[in-house]
């Protein structure tokens, strides 16, 4: 009986030692800072997420994951719930990234900020306040990965394409044209430096003459240079005495104003002409036609019948039908 009351006295002593240690451990590491609570909406997924992990603004560590569920208000989005230290500042420019811990694969929250002095993200009633979410480095490879092995896969086809049998011949065969050309262009250089070293040769350059003759050409030069500056210097005089004309003809008063003038004035004469002396000329030429046409009708009158002259126009025979025609008689016929 007495073993029995040690055993149970010495178990609650364990249990009580148990219990004031877990007490001391917990109020430890309390933490007494005041933390904000703000939401996160994620349209993509967050594996490698888990409750208690780190938040971190811009690389320093401001609080922890609380919650992770589904968003009950935009419907396939992940939503995360994070507590954040007071003296963190996140303002309404403030976004949130998924980052990846080395290659543990463990994932937490990085908040980020590219604009300054925004304004700070506060609640709005009773709705806690949410932080835009942006995709990760790792989201966006992801994307990125179908249309880089697409553009890979062409590149290689491409490639292939490039190294075919027909186009190996041809590369070959101007890697062979340029070694060729480069042996060319290694003879001449030699040539030229054997031509232009020679002394007394055939074909040695005479470096004083060629100096010489280039002393000369450069004098001919300077020569055709200062008389074109003198027949520039012409042309210019010339070109000013054409100005100084110029301006004399376009002067008010000058020679082109008095063309101008005298060029109206015939204007003027010639509508004078077509107004006033032109109808009297028609008048006067259809008076002489019909007085023409008269003295010809009186010619062919004393031309037919001369002796008008003496008794006057003779009455015209009636004709057939007018009053007083008689019809000839009939000739007689051979018997």
């Amino acid at each position: 009986m007495e073993n029995k009351s040690h055993a149970f006295a010495a178990g609650a002593f364990v249990l009580v030692l148990l219990a004031l240690m877990t007490a001391l451990a917990v109020w430890l590491t309390r933490d007494t800072t005041e933390q904000r609570v703000f939401e996160i909406s994620s349209p993509e997924g967050v594996t490698g997420l888990q409750p208690q992990a780190a938040v971190r603004y811009k690389g320093v560590l401001v609080g922890r994951v609380i919650e992770i569920a589904l968003d009950p208000v935009q419907r396939g989005n992940v939503l995360l719930r994070i507590a954040v230290n007071e003296t963190a500042p996140i303002t309404q420019s403030t976004f949130a990234a998924l980052g990846f811990q080395g290659v543990t694969g463990l994932a937490f929250i990085q908040l980020d900020d590219k604009e300054e002095g925004s304004a700070a993200l506060v609640a709005q009633g009773d709705a806690v306040p949410r932080i835009p979410m942006r995709p990760s480095m790792v989201s966006r490879l992801s994307e990125q990965g179908g249309n880089l092995l697409t553009q890979l896969e062409q590149a290689s086809i491409r490639m292939n394409s490039l190294l075919a049998t027909d186009n190996q011949k041809q590369l070959m065969g101007a890697i062979g044209n340029l070694s060729q050309a480069a042996a060319n262009i290694s003879a001449l250089t030699q040539r030229a430096g054997a031509v232009l070293g020679a002394e007394g040769a055939p074909d040695a350059v005479n470096l004083p003459r060629m100096v010489q003759q280039a002393d000369v050409t450069l004098k001919s030069m300077q020569s055709t240079a200062e008389r074109l500056s003198t027949s520039a210097e012409a042309v210019r005089n010339s070109a000013d005495e054409f100005r100084r004309t110029n301006r004399r003809l376009n002067e008010p008063g000058g020679t082109l104003d008095k063309i101008a003038q005298s060029t109206e004035a015939l204007a003027t004469t010639s509508r004078q002409v077509q107004s006033q002396l032109l109808p009297r000329l028609n008048r006067t030429v259809e008076d002489t036609g019909r007085t023409v046409r008269q003295v010809g009708r009186a010619a062919e009158t004393l031309g037919d019948n001369p002796q008008s002259v003496l008794w006057g126009r003779s009455s015209t025979a009636p004709g057939p039908g007018e009053r007083g025609f008689v019809a000839p008689p009939a000739a007689a016929t051979a018997p």
